[in-house]
């Protein structure tokens, strides 16, 4: 789903952000608490992590949205310019000046008048709705995958990554943040439709 689609509709969804021009800036930061920081405020304001990976430059989440007066694309905004601030500090911190210099020169004319110093995520990001259980259960594999896929070799096996879900879906065992299973939403979703 494009960004310019407003989310306020209650259900599971498939989300993904990129950090920008594809950089490890979460891992250069070591931003993986800045990430689960974020998926805290998620839960205190009512919605459920039912999935996650955390990449060195990207992250996938499936959320269990339940609508508010604030849109999904409004709450995910909010999330990353939340946890772009703080990375940026450990980056400057951890003197990362390379990183800092390419982030600051990617800011666009028109927000550096607005006073944005650094594009520290791509601006755009995927929405997708998850109607049925498959769709669930395809996003889950591909999330879980995606730290040993491709030219991800981060662990030996998806259950071998710290910052994943995957041993929660196989074996029980909660990771760094602690999920739902996606199965005790289900009912849900048919009451709103």
């Amino acid at each position: 789903m494009p960004l310019h689609t407003v989310v306020h509709k209650t259900g599971v969804y498939f989300i993904t952000f990129t950090c920008h021009d594809w950089l490890p800036l979460i891992d250069l930061s070591d931003g993986y608490g800045a990430v689960y920081r974020f998926f805290e405020v998620l839960k205190r304001k009512g919605h459920t992590i039912t999935g996650y990976v955390i990449m060195p430059n990207h992250l996938h989440i499936l959320l269990h949205y339940w609508g508010e007066k604030k849109s999904l694309n409004t709450l995910i905004a909010n999330g990353k310019r939340f946890m772009a601030y703080e990375m940026l500090k450990a980056l400057e911190e951890r003197g990362e000046q390379d990183a800092l210099h390419r982030l600051a020169a990617a800011v666009p004319a028109k927000d550096k008048a607005k006073g944005q110093k650094h594009c520290f995520w791509k601006a755009a990001f995927d929405i997708k709705q998850c109607r049925t259980e498959k769709f669930v259960l395809q996003k889950l594999n591909y999330l879980h995958n995606n730290p040993v896929s491709g030219k991800w070799k981060l662990a030996g096996s998806p259950l071998e990554y710290t910052h994943s879900s995957a041993p929660f879906y196989h074996n029980g065992r909660q990771q760094l943040f602690e999920v739902k299973d996606y199965r005790e939403l289900l009912h849900w979703e048919t009451m709103y439709e």
